[in-house]
């Protein structure tokens, strides 16, 4: 019956018990910066797992292996005692424990290679570059968002074992390698990513803050340098990274740098020019709501480039009324305030802006100085950016492609572009922006020998309890360099500093980050003939008339 009716049943049965399959992970492709610096690669480690079935003394086992894998022993000898053929102890483990544990020698207890992911620079862009799972999975930010390119394919060894769990000599032995997943080359700058760390950092500290965003980017090509993501867990001690990428993921109300956006429209659409003067006072009704300035002044006669270099809420809100809400809406549109940006970063939010047939009475007096609307750090640096560009839009990018096992390069698409305002408008808006830092609200950024574009942002923030503004506040402040021929944008926002002041807070972290970014970078220094062109025509045109 064995031997002739049910060989073949038995043979197959036999075979089952002989052959095992081991599973060979791939190794992970490594995260690079711009230069190729690491940021996370992979390396090996020693996985201990058992075969229940040929292990002889699971109580011995596990009383032996118990101090050395730092493991309760009756959960060992648990899992020592079940019905499997295979069950993971402990899963990469340092090399001495794997050394002590290859020196017991006990019966059914192997060790397997299995990658293990590590970052040289510790905590350094951790939320941009996420997490990996046990497994190697990624679980989160860069390392979820490119799973498919960094994972590369599992391989199998297939082995033919007698019952006692040894290899047989001459059995069956079949190897298919593993293929390593591709290397992923990044646009940030280890350095400049660093230091921006570093500098934030400091500034959430010093100012008492809750956290803080800085984002520093290439304003004419969109690639981002740095994207530093940092929050105090307790009043007192250091700032540390977040779980999540804040600079995507978290909204905020932006305040006055959405005035550059309000400005932009206007003179785009002819509404106003930059030495076009009005009467200017410190408040303004709007339906039921009196609107502001920051200081009491008395009635000013202030142009254009004036009310953006004081940045006076009273006469943006006038330039806006004269704009109207369907045009004001079409450009934070435009300049890409609504919806999420190209990088389609995992948990990233888009901009909240309501629709125009949704804005109540106030709403013209609120939207055009920054008040209820919420964008990413993201959105209003890469705004910025369009105007440092003279008019185009350039979408973000984070990723300068991937290099694949055999070392061929393949460079990431070209980032999409396009015309939100003509060069004339984005000219007149950047000398604008300089005279804000040269005389306005953001002289703290200045830089000597550079012509800097800015702008600061002080807005309260919602209250989260009940409707209405809380007594808290976001500081921030956006700018680039040299205004000319912009090399470097960046924007700085702290969450709740003391004092809350943009101008005060966010613009010297600015200064210091644009002083780093020029020696780094080896950025010229601003030509003195170019500089006055970007003058406002304020200072030397009194007319209502658009030159």
């Amino acid at each position: 019956m064995v031997q002739g009716f049910s060989a073949r049943r038995y043979a197959v049965f036999g075979e089952s018990q002989r052959m095992h399959t081991i599973v060979l992970p791939a190794e992970r492709g490594a995260i690079l910066d711009r230069n190729l610096a690491e940021l996370a690669v992979s390396t090996r480690r020693s996985t201990v797992w058992a075969d229940p079935t040929v292990v002889e003394d699971p109580a011995g086992a596990a009383r032996a292996l118990a101090p050395v894998l730092k493991l309760e022993e009756l959960a060992l000898r648990e899992k020592l005692e079940s019905d499997t053929s295979f069950v993971y102890l402990a899963r990469k483990v340092e090399d001495r424990v794997a050394e002590a544990v290859a020196k017991l020698d006990l019966a059914g207890i192997q060790l397997l290679d299995e990658p293990k992911r590590i970052v040289p620079s510790g905590d350094l862009a951790a939320p941009v570059l996420g997490h990996v799972g046990v497994d190697d999975e990624g679980i989160s930010g860069l390392e979820k968002q490119y799973e498919k390119v960094l994972t590369g394919r599992a391989g199998e060894l297939l082995v033919e074992r007698d019952p006692g769990g040894n290899d047989i000599a001459a059995g069956l032995r079949e190897l298919t390698p593993s293929a390593r997943g591709s290397n992923l080359v990044l646009t940030l700058d280890r350095a400049m990513q660093y230091e921006t760390e570093r500098v934030l950092g400091e500034a959430i500290v010093s100012a008492r803050a809750k956290g803080g965003i800085a984002l520093v980017m290439d304003p004419s090509t969109g690639e981002i340098l740095a994207m530093a993501n940092l929050v105090v867990e307790k009043p007192g001690t250091p700032a540390v990274p977040p779980a999540d990428n804040m600079a995507v993921t978290r909204v905020f109300e932006p305040g006055s740098t959405n005035k550059v956006v309000t400005i932009a429209a206007a003179l785009e659409e002819d509404v106003v020019g930059p030495g076009t003067r009005m009467n200017v006072d410190d408040e303004l009704q709007v339906a039921d709501v009196l609107f502001h300035d920051s200081e009491p002044h008395p009635l000013m006669w202030w142009s254009t480039a004036d009310i953006l270099a004081h940045s006076s809420n009273v006469g943006t809100i006038q330039i806006a009324q004269r704009l109207g809400k369907a045009k004001i809406d079409r450009y934070l549109r435009a300049f890409g305030l609504d919806d999420r940006t190209d990088l389609a970063f995992p948990g990233e939010a888009g901009g909240l802006l309501p629709d125009v047939d949704e804005w109540s009475g106030t709403s013209m007096g609120s939207i055009p100085i920054g008040q209820g609307v919420a964008v990413t750090a993201l959105q209003m640096l890469s705004a910025y950016n369009t105007v440092a560009n003279g008019g185009t839009y350039v979408a973000p990018s984070l990723v300068k492609g991937t290099v694949d096992a055999a070392g061929k390069v393949h460079p990431a698409d070209e980032p999409a572009t396009r015309r939100v305002v003509s060069e004339g408008t984005a000219t007149e808006v950047t000398g604008m922006l300089t005279a804000a830092v040269k005389e306005g609200t953001g002289t703290a950024a200045r830089i000597e020998g550079y012509t800097v574009a800015g702008k600061t942002g002080t807005a309260r923030k919602p209250n989260e309890t009940k409707a209405g503004y809380s007594d808290t506040y976001v500081a921030s402040f956006v700018g680039f360099l040299p205004a000319e021929t912009p090399r470097f944008s960046a924007i700085v926002m702290l969450d709740e500093p003391t004092p809350y002041y943009g101008g005060v807070v966010a613009a010297p972290v600015f200064a210091a980050l644009g002083s780093f970014g020029i020696r780094h970078f080896g950025i010229p220094a601003s030509t003195p003939a170019a500089v006055p062109a970007l003058t406002p025509v304020s200072t030397v045109v009194t007319s209502t008339t658009r030159p």
